[in-house]
């Protein structure tokens, strides 16, 4: 018989409206199944809390069949040590709106092919390292000012990323970006949503011009893994206090060996074995999953 234990259902969703009433159904189907189920509380804006006493697959099951369809990411999780001392978050198609690589390839007019490699390694068709190293081979000879101009011109923050990470340094936690990507980009992301600290792979570049070389060692999937496990010793944490999101299949170790790890519109391989999922919501979602109050959050 697995455990009964004190769980915390929480519920986002853009649509404020239907998040209340999908609380409703969720708690009234818990009910229905036997659970001990408190009534939803507010904590912000189309997010909702259940606190309940469940066995947590048995309660996952019931929450999402009654759920199906409907436009509310949902986490199910222990109710001890919800709030998490570490953030450990992919940069590209997570933090940021674009595959940087990708954007590059498009000022050697080479986006259409490159992005095609991209897609197949996020979906774990291909090994990282390798395709990695395939993709930059690509772009010898870009000027460097390139890089510049891609960030400049493509890349954004997605929605909730800043009030998310600057909340949860503010709160105390140690945020770290860590990507598969360059350093270029990873340092003034890190500036602009807030995170203390930023991992990545560096492009070598002479003559102000790309080699097509990559530094090694590459940060791939298992390097990632290490970075949340580094940050954690140093913290003096165990990972279970770690909260990891990312979208690829180099995001996955590092995603379940968190003690919250979420897929953010991810790829499916990605999605299937994530503790949760943000499909709908923006990124301030992971603030709720924490059981954070809108009142509580650090906005511009």
């Amino acid at each position: 018989m697995r455990p009964v234990m004190e769980l915390v259902l929480t519920l986002v969703s853009p649509d404020a409206g239907l998040a209340g009433a999908a609380a409703d159904r969720a708690q009234a189907a818990l009910a229905g199944a036997g659970v001990a189920v408190k009534p939803p509380r507010a904590l912000g804006p189309g997010a909702y809390e259940l606190p309940l006493l469940a066995d947590r697959e048995a309660a996952e099951s019931v929450v999402h069949t009654e759920l199906d369809g409907q436009p509310v990411d949902i986490c199910i999780q222990p109710a001890a040590g919800r709030r998490k001392r570490l953030l450990v978050a992919d940069m590209d198609s997570t933090i940021i709106n674009v595959e940087c690589l990708d954007e590059l390839a498009d000022f050697a007019g080479l986006k259409a092919e490159i992005s095609a490699i991209t897609e197949r390694a996020m979906r774990g068709e291909l090994a990282f390292e390798g395709a990695l190293r395939e993709r930059v081979g690509m772009l010898k000879g870009l000027p460097a000012t390139a890089l510049q101009q891609a960030y400049d011109q493509r890349v954004r923050l997605n929605p909730g990323a800043r009030t998310m990470v600057r909340t949860m340094a503010a709160h105390g936690a140690r945020c770290v970006l860590v990507s598969g990507g360059f350093t270029f980009f990873t340092s003034r992301v890190a500036e602009a949503a807030g995170f203390q600290a930023n991992r990545a792979n560096t492009l070598i570049e002479t003559a102000g011009a790309l080699t097509g070389e990559v530094g090694e060692p590459i940060l791939g999937r298992e390097a990632k893994l290490a970075a949340l496990q580094e940050e954690a010793a140093a913290l003096g944490v165990e990972a279970s206090s770690a909260l990891a999101v990312g979208d690829g299949a180099n995001d996955l170790a590092m995603i379940q060996a968190a003690g919250l790890g979420v897929a953010y519109r991810a790829k499916p391989i990605v999605a299937a074995q994530a503790h949760a999922k943000i499909d709908h919501a923006d990124l301030t979602a992971l603030l709720y999953f924490q059981g954070y109050r809108a009142d509580e959050f650090v906005t511009d």
